[in-house]
């Protein structure tokens, strides 16, 4: 069965003096379409699969539902009783309809005018305008978190990436209990999407509550840098950890000392930089 996150593309592989031509994985890229009320709302780049997951999860972080109870609908798809844009194959669509879409207006209109999909808001009233929509505090010292357990977290994620190992082009969120149990892992092309579908699994399975404080004793992975959409992502969800293989960016920081996360960066073997939120790491 061929795995959609990733396609052979013919490839002329240059080793020293040689050449020869080979077929090499390379990790797949297209758009998906979000359809709510009938209506197209987004569209953003992602690696195919677990689309509902992307969908659901981005809804969340967006602030357009809070809980499983909220998504009366969610399927892969245009269906015939949807205004379908006519841009996306039925593959690349998902359609939805939400509890309550009073707040889909002004998603439409504060996306119009932005020209990356990967960026939810951008500018010096990006802080105001995510705790306009709420985050919750984060309980302080809690989880307690073993530095040498949290060094040994990328390489745990690194063996679970399963299309990362074909492609070596795809970036990974992964949710560890603070026991050490690995909840969930994505990947995608974007390191939002990855977030979102984490946190999209999640929401389906009926694990994240309206509260945001069932995911109170978890960790948050990421195979890449930690930027300021994912730190409010992390942070609604009530995420009280967010620990990256990269760097943290300023935004995320100030997120993270508002809410009470601890961030942390350049996670590795041997070595880790606390940002915020030192008191939970022993």
């Amino acid at each position: 069965m061929k795995d959609p996150g990733s396609e052979l593309w013919p490839t002329c592989v240059v080793v020293g003096d040689d050449a020869q031509e080979l077929p090499d994985a390379v990790a797949v890229e297209e758009p998906l379409e979000i359809h709510v009320g009938g209506q197209p709302l987004v569209v953003t780049m992602r690696t195919p699969g677990q689309d509902e997951e992307l969908t659901a999860g981005w809804l969340y972080s967006e602030g357009l539902l809070a809980c499983r109870e909220d998504l009366l609908e969610l399927r892969a798809g245009a269906g015939d009783t949807v205004q379908h844009s006519g841009s996306q194959p039925d593959d690349n669509v998902t359609s939805v309809r939400l509890r309550d879409e009073r707040a889909v207006a002004a998603v439409r209109a504060a996306r119009s005018f932005l020209s990356v999909a990967a960026c939810g808001v951008c500018g010096k009233s990006a802080i105001e305008h995510v705790f306009a929509r709420g985050l919750p505090a984060l309980a302080p010292g809690r989880p307690r978190l073993d530095r040498a357990w949290l060094q040994a977290l990328p390489d745990r994620m690194r063996a679970a990436q399963r299309v990362f190992s074909q492609t070596g082009g795809l970036h990974a969120a992964a949710l560890f209990t603070a026991n050490g149990a690995l909840v969930a892992l994505r990947e995608d092309v974007g390191r939002h999407n990855a977030v979102d579908k984490v946190l999209g699994e999640r929401l389906l399975a009926g694990a994240l509550a309206a509260d945001a404080a069932s995911l109170a004793d978890t960790v948050l992975i990421l195979s890449g840098r930690a930027g300021f959409e994912i730190a409010q992502k992390a942070a609604r969800a009530g995420i009280p950890v967010l620990a990256a293989v990269g760097a943290p960016s300023s935004l995320a920081l100030r997120v993270a000392e508002r809410v009470g996360m601890t961030v942390i960066g350049f996670l590795r073997p041997g070595r880790f930089n606390v940002y915020t939120g030192s008191d939970r790491v022993l």
